[in-house]
């Protein structure tokens, strides 16, 4: 292994898939190769104090004292360790015990690092590998990793992680984006969450918290606290998350014994349905949960918990529509915020473009927005270039939001468009073709410093790519824009075999016997004027039908119906001495917040159409962030001369070719 490189590291232990081919499915190496891995990297974690584990494990043998405070002070103050003599090694050098002495030396873990094998269904993959006849080598190739911390650091070791679960989600067919975010993603993100806070985190004992509610194998939650750490390497971070993924999950809290923090932190289950930290508040929070997922498994236990709490509980602002989940996390991250009395909370999440405008006025995600919006927690929203995460090559973007703006900020969001600042993959990773080198993210985290400095001059534009909006710009008046229905009345052969199906086919008409009476009356007017006058119609039609008696208000209605025909030149119809709308012509505005209803009726609606009015019973409240209409550019088509210049350009040069060519 004299290349260890995370990339490189990760390709090597991959090649145990060799050993595997034949008896396992490729969808099933990960399932052998991410536990050993594990297995490997504590085994390294604790070689330098095993021996005195074991020795103090013998001590206290018999007592009926609880081992554990005793053992992992023997253990070098970890949170795990392992009482028995095995190694991989000896696990090795003895094949016809290969079975029994490894999970012999499984079981002598700590529980909280048997508890992450148990998720890893070890047992079964081990009895699998025994089968086959492939335990020994697979065990004898993982005792040839050095996976020694002062080989591999920690944060090479989530690459490592999180290159292997990629290999393995491709060959099983999964979506390797739902495991992990990218490295250089997760730098950005906690850099550009937390670097507001520099002064603070500076201070000598400080200590903060930081929460994922989607962790996966950990990465940002170690990006977080490495960008911490890396301004007060005295201070502490206390890592909390939860994660659905049992293998997720169980990398996690592996990595987390391994950095000497509390495993228990990372809980495993569903978020929205069981939330295990339910009473936990977070300095920082930062989270790339899935784009797009429906929410129905769980509907029923959300949509319970926001009729019953209402803004008490985590989902009373709205919820999103069945297909798409994001907002939920982000909701459910907003209810761990400290009170600004505590000191308050920043939070960054990765979404897709949907949650910017997604749902019309009054739906569950504009309201969701608006109560963001009121509440004054959108810090900013940062467009990131395409094609960068494994799963989708889609525009995705920051939202990071804060209960506790500077003074300058409130009432402000920032937009930042950073989707110009990548450097192109050498080799594309899935959908990832982009990567954000390290000096893009610097100039990144510089443009966002110097955004929340001119925060307070809403018309500034920091070289073209940062704006400053107040919160009330993203709302806006949904109005119902009306018109009269204006109609003509006459009977025509079409008319009469519209009316005539109406009438066979209506619950209430199919049982009048006097359908044919009726038509053959009516086909008497068939050929005369049109009228536009309804009270003039409606004297030729009681002429007309004055031998059939009084008509069903269900068939009068029918009749009408038919005879009534749509005409600009029409006559407007009242309704309770109202004009009568036309739903065919009815029209939906969007009015800025701050501009009044009726001033922007009669600037941008009645020079086109007169005689239209506003129905404000109908008049929602809406919000949407229309990012990309913000930062639109408009390239003008070339002139036609230039492109019929080159056309004849290409044209004479196609010519002088055939013209080689024949000769």
């Amino acid at each position: 292994m004299s290349d260890t490189t995370p990339k490189n590291l990760a390709n090597f232990i991959w090649q145990v898939a060799d050993l595997l081919r034949g008896d396992y499915k490729r969808a099933d190496y990960g399932k052998v190769i991410l536990p050993f891995t594990v297995l490997r990297r504590l085994e390294c974690v604790l070689e330098p104090t095993r021996d005195a584990v074991r020795e103090k494990a013998k001590d206290l043998s018999g007592s009926s004292m609880d081992p554990t405070r005793f053992l992992t002070k023997a253990a070098g103050d970890r949170r795990f360790y392992n009482i028995t003599a095995h190694t991989l090694t000896s696990v090795a050098n003895a094949p016809d015990e290969a079975a029994k002495n490894l999970l012999s030396y499984v079981r002598g873990f700590s529980p909280n690092a048997q508890e992450a094998f148990e998720k890893f269904r070890f047992t079964e993959q081990v009895m699998n590998l025994a089968e086959a006849k492939l335990l020994h080598l697979v065990v004898s190739r993982f005792a040839d990793f050095d996976l020694h911390p002062n080989r591999v650091s920690n944060h090479e070791m989530g690459y490592v992680f999180e290159e292997l679960i990629r290999k393995f989600a491709e060959d099983s067919n999964e979506t390797a984006g739902e495991h992990f975010t990218p490295r250089e993603v997760i730098k950005l993100m906690a850099g550009l969450l937390i670097a507001p806070d520099l002064a603070d985190i500076q201070v000598p004992g400080m200590s903060r918290t930081v929460y994922d509610p989607a962790c996966g194998t950990g990465g940002m939650l170690t990006a977080a606290e490495e960008f911490i750490l890396s301004h007060n390497s005295a201070g502490q971070v206390y890592s909390f998350g939860q994660e659905l993924n049992p293998e997720s999950w169980a990398i996690c809290r592996s990595d987390l014994m391994i950095k000497n923090q509390d495993p228990d932190n990372i809980k495993l289950g569903n978020s929205f349905t069981s939330d295990q930290l339910p009473q936990k508040k977070f300095d920082y929070m930062l989270s790339n949960p899935p784009f797009g997922v429906e929410w129905k498994k769980a509907q029923a236990e959300i949509v319970e918990e926001a009729n019953d709490l209402g803004m008490r509980g985590r989902f009373g602002a709205g919820l999103p529509r069945i297909n798409d989940g994001s907002l939920l996390f982000l909701q459910h991250m907003l209810s761990k915020m400290r009170p600004v009395s505590e000191g308050g909370s920043r939070l960054a999440i990765v979404f897709n473009g949907s949650p910017l405008f997604t749902g019309a006025a009054e739906s569950g995600e504009s309201k969701i927005r608006q109560w963001i919006l009121e509440n004054d927690w959108l810090e900013a929203i940062v467009a990131l270039p395409d094609q960068l995460f494994y799963n989708t090559g889609i525009s995705t973007y920051f939202w990071i939001l804060t209960n506790r703006k500077a003074p300058a900020h409130q009432g402000k969001v920032v937009l930042l468009d950073a989707r110009e600042y990548w450097a192109k993959m050498r080799k594309s990773l899935g959908d990832k073709r982009k990567l954000i080198p390290d000096d893009k993210i610097e100039k990144i985290q510089r443009l966002y410093a110097d955004a929340l400095a001119v925060a307070d001059d809403p018309e500034h534009e920091l070289h073209g790519k940062v704006k400053v909006f107040c919160n009330e710009d993203f709302g806006y008046h949904r109005i119902t824009v009306e018109r009269p229905l204006k109609l003509r009345f006459e009977v025509t052969d079409e008319a009469l075999v519209e009316l005539e199906a109406a009438l066979k086919s209506g619950k209430s008409t199919s049982q009048y016997d006097g359908r044919d009476n009726l038509l053959a009356a009516l086909r008497g007017l068939v050929g005369e004027d049109p009228s536009y006058k309804k009270a003039a119609f409606a004297s030729t039609l009681r002429d007309a039908l004055a031998s059939l008696g009084k008509v069903p208000p269900a068939v009068d209605k029918a009749v009408w119906s038919a005879v009534s025909v749509r005409d600009a030149e029409g006559e407007p119809q009242l309704k309770k001495g109202a004009s009568e709308p036309d739903p065919e012509l009815r029209d939906n505005e969007n009015v800025p917040l701050d501009e009044d209803i009726d001033t922007y009726v009669e600037r941008e609606v009645l020079p086109h159409v007169p005689d239209a009015w506003v129905d404000h019973d109908k008049t929602k409240i809406g919000y949407e962030i229309p990012f990309t209409r913000h930062f639109y550019v408009y390239t003008p088509p070339r002139p036609l001369a230039e492109i019929d210049a080159e056309l004849k350009e290409l044209e004479a040069e196609i010519q002088q070719l055939l013209g080689e060519v024949a000769s």
